[in-house]
């Protein structure tokens, strides 16, 4: 089938391009929510009268998704999650996980914005995409541990996914105290 879109669509087109697509994907997704018309003489001819109003309104949401974009920009969520010794969850992180953290956080974040390819499964600092629009894209933070302080230690760059023994987390310790003792330092002066 033969659509003209409305909006710019992800691996599909721009706005106002005539592409052809599966009919299903048409009839599913792109006719119901408002992101193409089918391509017949007398839909083309309603877009080029709708055409100014579409990109005006466009542009208005991508200007919108951009100032929301520069404040969510690099922010961190934490997640608490049970997991094993070997870093590897019980469950999984999945999109809902993360928009719902984002929500929580102050921002208006659906869960069909975040990009996960698969659901994250081990504990970590994960980068993710959210899409806020089809032309904005900003990475989030997902730091998920097994406890507040194991984020904080994560936070800082420690790799907790890692098994280390005793002595291995004694070293550890001490070159972390010797680092917030040249932080210290360095803030003093």
């Amino acid at each position: 089938m033969e659509v003209i879109l409305l909006e710019r669509v992800a691996k599909l087109g721009q706005m106002g391009e005539v592409v052809r697509v599966r009919d299903g994907y048409a009839r599913n997704f792109l006719l119901p929510s408002g992101k193409a018309l089918r391509a017949t003489k007398e839909n083309k001819g309603r877009f080029e009268s709708m055409k100014a109003q579409l990109e005006a309104r466009n542009l208005e949401l991508k200007s919108e998704a951009a100032k929301v974009g520069e404040s969510l920009k690099g922010t961190e969520v934490v997640l608490v999650r049970q997991a094993g010794e070997t870093g590897y969850l019980y469950g999984s992180v999945s999109t809902r996980d993360i928009a719902d953290a984002l929500t929580a956080a102050g921002f208006s974040v659906e869960r069909r914005q975040i990009v996960l390819n698969h659901p994250i499964k081990t504990i970590g600092v994960h980068e993710v995409p959210v899409t806020l629009h089809p032309e904005v894209e900003v990475t989030v933070r997902a730091n998920v541990a097994r406890s507040p302080e194991e984020a904080q230690r994560q936070s800082r760059g420690e790799d907790l996914s890692v098994v280390r023994d005793d002595e291995d987390e004694e070293e550890f310790l001490e070159e972390a105290a010797a680092e917030d003792g040249d932080d210290a330092e360095a803030e003093q002066a």
